[in-house]
């Protein structure tokens, strides 16, 4: 039998939108779904920007026919502000696979940031795109569903490529609709949760300046799996009290997770994300009926088969686009997720505001959200969506709003 979880807290939400889980927000989404879309958007439509181009300022109808894309990829070496360290690696770079599509003049972006954990590296995303090119390039779309579906059996086995194609057919799709992308889904951009703010492991005296140099923020992430957890968490609570998130990225047992989560939860922390190995479920299960804080699913869960396995071991769930295969399949987690009553996180690699932007067209549906990782960079490579401390603003541009700075 299905223990009662822990109370979750009401999830972080700026102060001038309805709250991310309320049934509005869920019936729209259920209605986008469905194909009956409720209109609805900020209070400022969306326009476009000096300087754009005439072709995009102007875009051509999605449903005037059948047009063929020309696919594009750029590797990019994104530098960090700080070493960013988790509990099973720390790296001072991180490198980017951008994917545009382009058709009549007008492009969208994606983006697959490297990862070794995951087995995404950039030569093996690049030559599975690659050898998916004549079809990315000769398939009729208008849709990017349809065109998700299509492109599925080539690149299944590379989520993190089937992910930056999806998120640029996305922001194709809105820049040639004349609409943002969460206004063609019948969402409401003003609504959602605050995104948090990330520290990662490292002593405890360069991550309280790591909280310095972004203080005033209503949210952090803290980044934990050593033997000094309770005192960095303790030392960081006496320079600010703003909510906190843990996440030990697998890195702890079933004992330590249980002796350290009553400490944690009386020092502010809202909830633990993935604080076992991905695949100890039977652990999971002991922490899930025992944890004095709820627990969110992370590398336990990757894809829509693992959410229903979730329901048992975890409260809610963090959806990572990469990982999943793009907006598409994320849409569907959200609503299954919503059946099984998990709560709902989307968050985010160490990437740019190319990815960052694809997130926050989902962001009205969810309860929490980590989409910060732009923050990270010391250089970004694009602009779009932006963040002022945790308050997600999005741009006057359609589609996902990215725009190259190159």
């Amino acid at each position: 039998m299905r223990p009662p979880p822990p109370p979750l807290p009401s999830p972080a939400d700026d102060s001038s939108a309805s709250p991310p889980g309320d049934a509005l927000t869920r019936r729209r989404f259920l209605l986008a779904a469905s194909g009956g879309l409720i209109a609805s958007g900020c209070d400022t439509p969306p326009s476009q920007p000096e300087g754009q181009g005439a072709a995009e300022a102007h875009p051509s109808s999605p449903k005037s026919g059948p047009r063929h894309l020309t696919l594009t990829l750029r590797e990019y070496e994104l530098p960090l502000r700080h070493a960013f360290t988790l509990s099973r690696g720390s790296k001072r770079s991180a490198r980017t696979l951008i994917v545009e599509l382009a058709q009549d003049g007008i492009r969208g972006y994606g983006e697959a940031p490297e990862s070794t954990y995951y087995g995404a590296a950039l030569d093996t995303l690049r030559a599975a795109l690659d050898r998916a090119r004549g079809q990315v390039e000769t398939t009729p779309w208008d849709d990017p569903v349809d065109f998700w579906h299509r492109l599925a059996p080539a690149l299944s086995n590379h989520p993190f490529a089937q992910c930056a194609l999806d998120e640029a057919a996305h922001d194709l799709w809105g820049k040639r609709s004349g609409r943002p992308v969460w206004d063609l889904w019948g969402l409401d951009c003003t609504a959602g949760p605050l995104t948090d703010y990330t520290l990662g492991i490292d002593t405890i005296e360069v991550m309280v300046a790591k909280l310095r140099e972004f203080a005033g923020w209503p949210i952090y992430k803290i980044k934990l799996g050593t033997p000094r957890d309770l005192e960095i968490v303790q030392a960081l609570r006496r320079h600010t009290d703003a909510v906190f998130r843990v996440d030990a990225n697998a890195g702890w047992t079933v004992a330590e997770t249980l002796a350290k989560a009553p400490q944690l939860k009386a020092l502010g922390v809202e909830f633990l994300e993935q604080p076992l190995p991905p695949d100890d479920w039977t652990g999971m299960r002991e922490v899930f009926a025992q944890c004095a804080l709820p627990v969110l699913a992370d590398e336990s869960c990757r894809t829509e088969a693992d959410v229903d396995r979730c329901r048992e071991c975890f409260h809610g769930i963090n959806i990572k686009l990469v990982k999943c295969g793009g907006l598409t399949p994320a849409r569907r987690m959200i609503a299954r997720a919503r059946q099984l009553g998990l709560q709902v996180m989307v968050g985010c690699m160490t990437e740019s505001t190319v990815g960052i932007s694809a997130i926050a067209q989902v962001r009205p549906l969810l309860d929490y959200v980590d989409m910060d990782g732009a923050l990270l960079l010391a250089k970004d490579i694009a602009t779009g969506v932006s963040i002022d401390k945790g308050r997600v603003i999005y741009p006057k541009v359609n589609g996902c709003g990215v725009r190259l700075l190159d």
